[in-house]
């Protein structure tokens, strides 16, 4: 129970409600008490009309009215109170939730990108969403039934006992047997439940990356595998299910038995105990028997309500894992810091902790605002890496990194991020429309700077080309459009901000050469006053910009303008005539 303390606070937040929840359960049990006893008592006055105790049938039926009126009455009310309580501890159990859920998915928010390395996104998914839900079920469910259960039993035992103590000892005397019965089937659930929902997500992630791939999967012409690999896959879940469904399938007989076993005892004790006078009233029997089924599901629940505690512990530990996360980057300041675009790299030295790769070695370059840099090099050299580490998803290894003479862990984080733009090499767009996504970088914006940043990053007339324009839905990762489209629609997103710092990696890999010609004319207007990164393997995306450094084994081994460097030795000269050849050809 020791994860469980977590929710504790949670507890406290809605102590008043799960107080109301309390006195409602209290109240309703009373009333629900009082049902049977008005049975009994219906049966008693028919033996004592039966008996000449009650003279004339219009008495008979005057009493009955009475006691009839006065059990719907208490029925109604212990419904009705019954109905509160579920709506009280149900509801709080939905807002732990969503708090809950806001709590992690905030926390995930925070942490760096070191972390999403090493943990899947199905993982991620699982514990924000299934291990909530069963943390929910401890929180509503188990905590409601659980105190209905202690209520109930506090008043139906004390009750039992007042009338009849020995047929109560008698009674009872099965519902542990039920209780231990119930828990152990309930543990052998939840082993076959884990496994079912293993399997749920090894099928859901395999159904997940067949549709995401599915390009690859028709152009290769291996549907067939495809469907072997899935039909596997569900034949082995089948099974699983089946085996859950086996032993779920013996909750409910076992519950009918043992509350059978329960009544035998109540008519054969109690009738005996009638005859022989221990009993006096006929009615006393029907109200143990209908005391019984009171009690049956309330004990039988605590096999359940076990279970359902050690799946939220299970289930909590996994969350508080992820919670227990600290970020790698923190926001040192809470003030709000001015970001200019003068950025400096002194001695910078960079290593990943997944990989152990050194992917910066002593790199050192300033770049004042206003002007434009550009990054070239072999695939791996650490282009990338100098944009990731200027919006700080990294911290340097060795070495410092300064924005406006200011070291940038010295700056608020949200500050920085809010003053770059950036365009990663891998465009990322989101399953909406093509007007959000480009307003992602500025939410805010009007339709008129929607269209002018997607003008400026050359895909306005695309975009209009399609039956709903702006309001176009993409689908997952935005695979409605083309590569050249979704580089372009993210290029949008990027100046949409008007940020101080933009950060270009390798984004017009995909466009022709007319295409980024016309782009890079477009961003040299609005970047004037703008310090903007360019990390191209293309000479003409970089070649107009105030200073090129070339990185190799992540160093610098060249750096300077274009003309400078095509006139020495070395990669840049080399790469600037390969591509001028094959642009001749």
């Amino acid at each position: 129970m020791r994860a469980l303390r977590h929710l504790n606070k949670y507890f406290f937040k809605y102590k008043y409600r799960l107080l109301i929840g309390l006195f409602i359960t209290i109240t309703a049990r009373v009333f629900a008490v009082t049902v049977p006893a008005f049975v009994g008592d219906c049966v008693d006055l028919v033996r004592e009309y039966l008996d000449g105790r009650i003279l004339t049938y219009d008495d008979l039926e005057d009493k009955l009215l009475i006691t009839i009126s006065l059990l719907i009455g208490a029925t109604l009310i212990a419904a009705f109170f019954t109905f509160l309580m579920r709506q009280t501890f149900i509801v709080v159990s939905r807002f732990i939730e969503f708090d809950l859920k806001n709590e992690i998915f905030q926390h995930y928010e925070k942490l760096s990108l070191n972390f999403y390395k090493k943990n899947r996104t199905g993982d991620l998914m699982n514990r924000i969403s299934e291990d909530v839900s069963k943390v929910r079920m401890y929180v509503g469910p188990a905590i409601m039934y659980s105190v209905n259960t202690v209520t109930l039993f506090v008043v139906v035992i004390g009750y039992m006992i007042s009338i009849a103590p020995e047929l109560t000892l008698y009674t009872v005397a099965p519902l542990p047997i039920l209780s231990v019965s119930i828990y152990k089937l309930s543990v052998a659930i939840h082993k076959r439940s884990t496994v079912v929902q293993e399997f749920l997500s090894k099928l859901t992630t395999f159904t997940q990356e067949s549709f995401s791939g599915i390009t690859v999967i028709k152009a290769y012409g291996i549907e067939p595998e495809t469907q072997k690999k899935f039909t596997d896959l569900s034949n082995a879940s089948k099974d699983k299910n089946l085996d859950l469904a086996k032993v779920q399938a013996l909750f409910f007989p076992l519950m009918v038995l043992l509350i059978g076993f329960s009544n035998i005892i109540v008519i054969y004790i109690g009738g005996k105990q009638f005859l022989d006078g221990t009993i006096q009233e006929l009615g006393v029997i029907v109200q143990f028997i209908l005391y019984v089924n009171m009690l049956t599901w309330p004990v039988a629940t605590v096999g359940w309500v076990s279970s359902i505690v050690q799946q939220a512990e299970a289930s909590q530990v996994r969350i508080n894992e992820f919670l227990s996360q600290e970020p790698e980057i923190t926001n040192a300041i809470t003030q709000k810091t001015a970001i200019t675009g003068n950025v400096k790299f002194d001695n910078v030295t960079f290593t990943y902790d997944d990989t152990n790769i050194t992917a910066l070695k002593n790199i050192s370059f300033e770049i004042k605002s206003g002007e434009t840099i550009g990054i070239v090099g072999k695939t791996g050299s650490g282009k990338s890496t100098i944009l990731d580490l200027i919006g700080r998803l990294y911290d340097v290894s060795s070495g410092e990194i300064s924005i406006g003479n200011t070291s940038i862990k010295h700056l608020n984080l949200f500050d920085l991020r809010t003053h770059i733009g950036y365009v990663p090499q891998d465009a990322f767009l989101f399953s909406d429309s093509i007007k959000n996504n480009i307003k992602f970088g500025k939410e805010t914006a009007t339709d008129e700077e929607v269209y002018q940043a997607a003008k400026n990053a050359v895909v306005h007339t695309n975009i209009i080309g399609f039956n709903n324009g702006y309001d176009t839905i993409l689908g997952e990762r935005g695979i409605t459009l083309s590569g050249g489209q979704k580089q372009r629609v993210s290029i949008a997103r990027a100046i949409i901000k008007e940020p101080s710092i933009l950060l270009f990696d390798d984004c017009l890999s995909a466009v022709d050469t007319e295409t980024e010609e016309e782009i890079l004319n477009n961003l040299n207007k609005i970047s004037q006053n703008k310090t903007t990164f360019i990390v191209s393997h293309r000479v003409s995306t970089a070649k107009n910009a105030d200073k090129i450094i070339v990185l190799e084994d992540g160093q610098i081994i060249q750096q300077g303008t274009h003309n400078q460097l095509i006139k020495i030795e070395g990669y840049y000269k080399e790469l600037y005539l390969k591509q001028l050849s094959e642009k001749e050809i």
